[in-house]
């Protein structure tokens, strides 16, 4: 029978569906199946599917097929994020006995992601609880083989690339599905008792650094300074060398020029070295030109100037 209904001011007649209690099973099985067996997965995601509650495969990202829920569900960890856990805020857990037998506290922060989601979901049951016993556990291991010098000081990231180590073998194998990206070494301090005198022993240490920087600097600076001028003085004396033996050559070669001049004429050569050693030396002494005749040497000493014999 059709159902009547008001439109405005008008009657309309809806004719009435019939449908059989099969087809309507039918149907609700179709919208089941449709609603529970596709799933998408987002790109910082993995899908981990579960047969009746058994790990069976694991999705990338984007749209899947399953069978309908409750046969199989999908667990969807975010594998892309950095997770953070930090260990040694309280004081139970920072204290730490290095390998000098001392006490250092320290505190640690843990970046890590999941690298596997099936085994980060079903192999461990507290996976940061696990991690944290890991990590100070690790923590312990590396702060007690080295003195408490090394956490403090210059040798911080070398520990800080020992422990994660330490740590990521750990948790391999718990088979946690954990990969570690990163361990900072928050705060190493020693214990509050004997702060003062390890603060005074920091000083000293780094007064030496800085001495010790200043010395390599003034050295670094005179150095080379001194390869230079060492340089500049052999450089100087080759060059005298080189100069002086020049000069000898020439003299040499010179006089055997003159000694075989001398041995074709020897009146003539003699002559001309008299005549060019006179060319050389008058022009640079007093001169007196006396005539043969009506000259007297007497007349043209200085006399005057002459010191009596005794200096007196």
């Amino acid at each position: 029978m059709a159902k009547k209904i008001m439109v405005g001011d008008k009657e309309v007649k809806i004719p009435e569906l019939k449908i059989g209690k099969i087809t309507l099973i039918l149907i609700l099985i179709v919208v089941w199946v449709a609603l529970t067996s596709f799933y998408t997965i987002g790109p910082d995601e993995e899908g981990v599917v579960r047969r009746f509650g058994e790990w069976v495969r694991t999705e990338g990202s984007g749209l899947h097929f399953k069978f309908p829920y409750p046969i199989e569900k999908v667990d969807r960890p975010k594998v892309t994020e950095v997770k953070e856990i930090s260990v040694g805020t309280i004081a139970a857990e920072a204290k730490m006995l290095t390998g000098d037998e001392n006490i250092v506290l320290v505190e640690v922060r843990i970046q890590y992601k999941i690298k596997d989601a099936a085994a980060y979901l079903f192999n461990v049951q507290d996976v940061p609880e696990v991690i944290k016993d890991a990590t100070e556990s690790a923590l312990r291991q590396v702060v007690g083989s080295h003195p408490i010098d090394a956490p403090l000081t210059e040798k911080k990231a070398e520990i800080m690339a020992e422990i994660r180590l330490e740590l990521q073998e750990m948790l391999d194998n718990y088979n946690c599905g954990i990969d570690v990206r990163q361990v900072q070494l928050q705060d190493v301090n020693p214990p509050r008792e004997v702060d003062h005198a390890f603060k005074d022993v920091q000083s000293a240490k780094e007064e030496k650094e800085q001495l010790i920087n200043e010395a390599k600097g003034y050295q670094n600076d005179i150095i080379p300074k001194a390869r230079g001028e060492g340089q500049q003085m052999i450089r100087g004396a080759e060059a005298y060398k080189a100069e002086r033996i020049s000069k000898a050559e020439g003299d040499a070669d010179k006089f055997r020029s003159v000694l075989n001049e001398y041995k074709k004429a020897k009146d003539i050569t003699e002559k001309r070295l008299y005549l060019e050693t006179m060319e050389k030396i008058l022009p640079g002494i007093e001169k007196y030109i006396i005539d043969e005749e009506s000259g007297n040497l007497l007349n043209i000493l200085p006399l005057d100037k002459m010191k009596p014999l005794g200096g007196k």
